[in-house]
């Protein structure tokens, strides 16, 4: 069953979803923007976020419509683009994603045949790709990436950071929020004892 509410004001571990992606990418992006939709806009704006909360440019369009947003509002050529249902981001994983990026206009995860468009950097570039695609209603986003220049990361890339793929677990529903909270005891359980000399 879906969560049926704001996910990104769900706590986990005491902060929100959107809490941990912005404390996760504040190192490593000079500018937090936060593509909302109008509806949801005073909530999240309300929440005190650090980072720039903006509308959705084409409401109801899904998550490409979000994506086009962000990019143009962007100060710089390179977008990294994460959602905010993702509470186990792996920064240095998202590092040498933004260090292969030169010479591609996006770089995304594929494991097997499944991409990870919401987990990938997008140039400017992508911009007009997008916009056109969305005026001929084609909400996917996977046909981004066969138009413009994409480099692939591999699962051999991916294993060398995230071994067990979290990076790309994502909270849709209770269950995965309650899977999420497990997930979160194991790593301090982990640290603990490590902490501990065990």
């Amino acid at each position: 069953m879906r969560l049926g509410r704001e996910k990104a004001l769900e706590r986990l571990n005491k902060q929100t979803l959107i809490e941990r992606t912005i404390g996760c990418l504040s190192p490593i992006c000079q500018t937090i923007l936060v593509v909302t939709s109008q509806e949801q806009f005073n909530l999240i704006a309300a929440a005190g976020l650090k980072g720039r909360v903006i509308v959705d440019f084409y409401p109801g369009r899904g998550a490409l419509g979000g994506i086009y947003t962000g990019l143009a509002s962007a100060d710089s050529f390179y977008s990294l683009v994460v959602g905010c249902d993702m509470p186990f981001l792996n920064r240095d994983f998202l590092r040498y994603m933004i260090d292969i990026t030169p010479d591609f206009d996006a770089v995304v995860p594929r494991i097997d045949d499944m991409l990870e468009p919401l987990h990938a950097v997008y140039s400017r570039g992508c911009l007009s790709p997008i916009k056109e695609l969305l005026n001929q209603d084609r909400l996917g986003i996977s046909p981004v990436f066969n138009l413009v220049k994409t480099r692939y990361v591999s699962k051999d890339e991916i294993t060398k950071f995230d071994p067990e793929y979290l990076s790309f677990f994502n909270i849709n529903t209770q269950d995965d929020l309650k899977k999420a909270e497990k997930l979160v005891r194991q790593r301090e359980e982990r640290l603990t004892v490590r902490e501990g000399g065990i």
